[in-house]
This record gives structure tokens, sequence and C-alpha cells, in this order.
């Protein structure tokens, strides 16, 4: 069994004692891989950090980030998020982790992690060449198939929300609808639990799509939480098993408060 620790939208910034809505972010996303390991009682085989890396899109954000992944003997997928700078996020890690898009081995899954990262822009959108390169991943393909991406590919019910989820996602779904490799879809940007699927017109299976809570702060909840804390921060843990199946739990803790 291959375990994904998926944490969410640290929000970084280039001062390590730097708050974003009223948390340190560096220390929360610190408290939240302790807290996460002591739940698994084990390390991780791959962090996936699904974007909203740096809150002020800072080269200094990202170098915070790699102090903490080096630190951190676990690989690492990094996506961008609307918050975020691509280009200043791959100098600073790309030697460090996968950056999105990119196919990251999972044992005997793949994960296909995808930017859904539009500069400018709140909401995202996966451009033409990256749905082409999807496509011809999800072609080529011979192991189940897990994807992330920072913006919720679909409506989660929330007023807030939804007008800045991912624009025009209809070859997006179209795609992942289409190939059975695809097992399911996890996300960010929404900080919260949320979870939904999609029938794949083929039939069979339909497809599961997993919100991710923030290690720094929640947003109001759209569903309720399995866990009775929807105001915690939170990850979620994807075990991936040989055959193809896949378990997911949510993971809650207590903010980090200074001692």
């Amino acid at each position: 069994m291959f375990c994904v620790l998926q944490l969410s939208d640290p929000h970084l910034l280039a001062d390590p004692h730097g708050r974003c809505r009223g948390r340190v972010a560096l220390e929360a996303l610190r408290h939240g891989w302790q807290q996460a390991c002591a739940q698994l009682q084990r390390r991780p085989d791959l962090l996936l950090i699904s974007g909203d890396l740096c809150q002020d899109e800072s080269l200094g954000g990202y170098v915070r980030l790699r102090e903490l992944l080096e630190q951190w003997p676990v690989p690492a997928a990094l996506l961008p998020g609307n918050h975020d700078h691509p280009a200043l996020l791959r100098a600073a890690l790309g030697r460090t982790a996968w950056i999105a898009p990119a196919l990251v081995p999972l044992g005997p899954w793949q994960l296909l992690v995808l930017s859904s990262h539009r500069p400018g822009a709140v909401a995202g959108w996966i451009d033409p060449p990256q749905l082409a390169w999807l496509e011809r991943q999800l072609q080529a393909a011979t192991a189940p198939v897990l994807v992330a991406l920072h913006h919720p590919p679909l409506p989660i019910g929330s007023a807030d929300l939804d007008g800045i989820a991912l624009q025009q996602p209809e070859r997006l779904l179209a795609l992942l609808l289409a190939h059975s490799a695809v097992r399911a879809v996890v996300f960010g940007h929404v900080h919260q639990h949320w979870q939904g699927q999609l029938a794949r017109p083929q039939g069979g299976e339909a497809l599961p799509l997993w919100a991710c809570p923030s290690t720094l702060a929640s947003f109001a909840a759209v569903q309720p939480c399995p866990l009775g804390q929807p105001h915690w921060p939170g990850g979620r843990v994807l075990e991936l098993e040989a055959g193809g199946g896949l378990r997911t739990r949510l993971l809650r803790w207590s903010p980090w408060e200074p001692a």
C-alpha cells in the first residue's frame, strides 16, 4: 500500500513569523505535518501540497517551504494555486519536488498533478497545451491514476467559492471521465472537507472527488465535517492499493498556538 498525505493552502510568507488570517502560516504548516504524521503513526510515502503555497508570491516564501521540505525525509509534489507565482515556485523548488504539471510515480499508481493557476485571476483554468499533455498521459497510462489540482473542477455548493472555481472545466472533466484509469480527483482552494462524485458516460464506477482542508484556516463548511471539527485545520490521507483500490480519510487537528 502506498500512502499519500495531502496538505493544502498553507499561504506561506517570506517572513517566517508572518501571519495570514491571524495565524503564523509557517508554524501552522509545520504543526500540520507533525500532527498528520502522529495520526498516521508513520511517515507518508509522498507529501502532496495542493496549492496556495505562498500568499505573498515571493521567492522568500518558497525558500521557507524548501527549508521545511528539506527537514522532512519524504518526496513531495507541489502544484500552484491562485496565490502562487509558478516561475518563482519552480526556481526555488524545482530540484526539491515535482512541480505541476508532472507525472509522479506512486508505486503501483501514477499521480498526475495539474496547474490550474491563471495569472491575474482568482479562478482557475487548465490551458489547452496542458489539456493536450493530460490527454497523452491518460492514453498512455498503464496503472491506476490519481489526479490533483488546486481549484475544484465543479461547483461545491458555496455561493462564495463557486464563482472562483475552475473555469470552463468541461474538457477536463470529459477527459477524466472517459479514462477508466482515473480513480479519483483531489483538490484544495476551498479550505474545507468536501466529497462528491461524477457518473461516467460509459457506465461503471463513478469518479470520486475530494477536497482537502487548509493547514492555516477553514472556510464556512458546505458539508458536515465527518470528524465534527469543521473549523480546525486539516489534511487528507490517501491509501493506494496495488490492485487499484483506494481508501481516503480526513485528518483534523487543533490550531497551532505559540508556547
